[in-house]
């Protein structure tokens, strides 16, 4: 039998620029009487890492500021509709208004996303070897919508310690036929099933993902792995 453990890890305060996460995070294990494993994972959220890094900007609001602000964390804008943007980020991600984030923000200020997620995940991961000796990986996740389909969940943005796809390309199925396209996204599943714990309004910036694969552990970064460069996408 297999089995997978989610545990969001509840009591986490308001967190600010300069913020040491990995503290946080180790503060909020001994909270629930946890203690990291070898080959744990544990989900970061993106606005939190961005909050502990200093991406928090002033913003009145004003459709002139968004705009601005849109403009900046955009290498190109896609689609436009009404004060709906469509844009591509630094990092390659496809996403609404450059992943702009209001909510969870105190009143005057916007959230961006982080500079560069992989590093911020590697920085959590060597800070917490170093604190605890155990190996773990990491996932920072933010929400995405998606095309085609109504409604949002939780992607990844940065890993480290983890392979964020796992190709089973030239593999065979359960009936010996070969596999020749199947590549399954770790990383993005992994975040999707942690935000079914992670309460978007309760301070729960934190999830501990226990049982996963010894597999699916090793080296790779989404930017690298999981974001499709412009000339494999049909659609830009």
């Amino acid at each position: 039998m297999r089995e997978l453990r989610l545990l969001a890890l509840t009591g986490v305060g308001e967190v600010v620029p300069g913020d040491d996460l990995a503290a946080l995070l180790l503060d909020a294990l001994d909270t629930h009487d946890v203690r990291l494993a070898h080959h744990d994972l544990v989900v970061v959220t993106s606005k939190v890492v961005a909050k502990s890094e200093g991406r928090v900007v002033p913003f009145d609001g004003s459709a002139e500021a968004k705009d601005a602000l849109i403009t900046s964390e955009s290498v190109r804008v896609l689609r436009r509709r009404g004060t709906l943007r469509i844009t591509e980020t630094p990092h390659g991600f496809i996403n609404a208004n450059a992943g702009i984030d209001v909510s969870n923000t105190q009143p005057g200020t916007a959230v961006l996303l982080p500079r560069d997620p992989d590093r911020s995940a590697r920085g959590l991961r060597a800070a917490l070897a170093r604190r605890t000796g155990v190996d773990v990986a990491i996932v920072v996740t933010d929400t995405f919508g998606r095309t085609w389909r109504h409604g949002v969940t939780d992607v990844a943005l940065g890993s480290a310690g983890l392979r964020p796809v796992l190709d089973l390309r030239g593999t065979p199925d359960a009936l010996g036929r070969v596999l020749e396209a199947t590549e399954v996204c770790i990383a993005d599943e992994i975040a999707g099933a942690a935000n079914l714990v992670l309460a978007k309004a309760a301070h729960t910036p934190f999830a501990l993902v226990r049982g996963l694969d010894d597999a699916y552990f090793g080296e790779g970064s989404v930017r690298e792995d999981v974001v499709r460069a412009s000339r494999d996408d049909l659609f830009r």
